[in-house]
């Protein structure tokens, strides 16, 4: 039996988005990632990027269940020493850029390499629930 593999250029894209509003944090960011790599389609292969657009709005309103709020820890270094930076996940919310705690745990799930890379830049996440993708004809996905 030969696999048959259909070449990047004829894969076809669908633009989905998605409202995170009251959605947990982790079950959405792993179904974000599987639509991203395009796990769900037939002619998924793990060498091809043969995934989704996904747009992400009310990223502001992303729920964390238990204590997570409160006690999971981002880190981020500059490079020079002493230059960790650490915020809660309640500090990020309340920031200007709500929508890096999506982006993030999103970007946990995919490849660690150029694909994973290529894919985390089909991911556009809004803090609200208006995105200037209209063009593109978008379909809403329920999770």
């Amino acid at each position: 039996m030969k696999t048959i593999l259909t070449p990047v250029k004829e894969v076809e894209r669908k633009w989905l988005v998605v409202d995170a509003q009251g959605q947990i944090l982790g079950r959405l960011a792993s179904e974000i990632a599987r639509r991203l790599r395009g796990k769900h389609k037939p002619n998924f292969s793990t060498f091809q990027d043969t995934g989704d657009f996904v747009i992400v709005v009310n990223a502001d309103k992303v729920r964390l269940t238990g204590r997570k709020l409160e006690e999971k820890v981002y880190h981020n270094h500059s490079g020079y020493m002493g230059g960790l930076r650490t915020r809660t996940a309640k500090e990020i919310l309340a920031s200007s850029r709500p929508e890096e705690l999506i982006y993030n745990a999103v970007k946990g799930m995919l490849p660690k390499n150029t694909l994973g890379r290529t894919q985390l830049k089909k991911l556009k996440v809004y803090a609200g629930s208006e995105h200037p993708h209209e063009a593109q004809k978008p379909e809403n996905l329920e999770l």
